[in-house]
């Protein structure tokens, strides 16, 4: 069973920061990708960073030079940092995790964490 628990998510004013956090635990052998989704109310989800194992991080221009997505390999974790926030950055993060399960067995799984609420606002 493989689990991803995300945290840092809350209140922040726009201009502010805040990180998120999201640690995988459980039966992984390799992880291929780990990223960063959001659904705004009445918007579809949508892909804000995604760092691809062995290759450069890519953004959503929206918030290209303010959110930085970093990953601890030793860790399973990936981390985004987002600065000078806005009120369209208001959403709900996901982290979503691509991996292999076994040396034997090569399909990818995709996993999704629980969600967490970022609401920019004064």
């Amino acid at each position: 069973q493989v689990q991803l628990v995300e945290s840092g998510g809350g209140l922040v004013q726009p201009g502010g920061s805040l990180r998120l956090t999201c640690e995988a635990s459980g039966n992984i052998f390799a992880i291929i990708s780990m990223a960063w989704y959001r659904q705004a109310p009445g918007k579809p989800r949508e892909l804000v960073a995604s760092s691809l194992s062995g290759s450069s991080p890519t953004y959503a221009d929206s918030v290209k030079g303010r959110f930085t997505i970093s990953r601890d390999n030793a860790k399973n974790t990936v981390l985004l940092q987002m600065n000078s926030l806005k009120s369209e950055d208001t959403a709900v993060y996901y982290c979503q995790m691509r991996a292999r399960r076994s040396t034997y067995d090569p399909t990818t799984y995709i996993y999704w964490g629980q969600g967490t609420q970022v609401t920019v606002s004064t």
